[in-house]
């Protein structure tokens, strides 16, 4: 009997997709092939073969969390005005738009 086939369709980034092929072509083996024994993998260990771990952050997002916590320390020792209310910060906003036309 012919064992039937199935199709996986998958979205990547296209950097990372032709980084991948190299690499693999490297290792004499296509993306289908490393598909297989992946899925091949997941079902011999009955789970994931290998650690999930959270993405590393980037530079970009860490220097903006170091910076929220900068404003909000700053806002607590009252060196910078800290909100509590949306409305009260708009108001405020609004207000310096009418005070800068002046």
């Amino acid at each position: 009997m012919k064992s039937l086939k199935s199709t996986i369709c998958v979205r990547v980034d296209k950097n990372e997709k032709e980084l991948a092929r190299k690499i693999l072509e490297k290792e004499g083996i296509s993306m289908t092939t490393l598909v297989n024994m992946a899925i091949n993998e997941v079902i011999e260990q009955n789970g994931v073969p290998f650690q999930i771990k959270p993405p590393k952050p980037s530079k970009e997002l860490l220097e903006a969390l170091e910076e929220g916590e900068q404003i909000i320390k700053e806002a607590k020792d009252g060196k910078r005005k800290g909100y509590t209310n949306i409305k009260e910060m708009f108001e405020t906003i609004l207000n310096e738009d009418d005070e800068d036309e002046d």
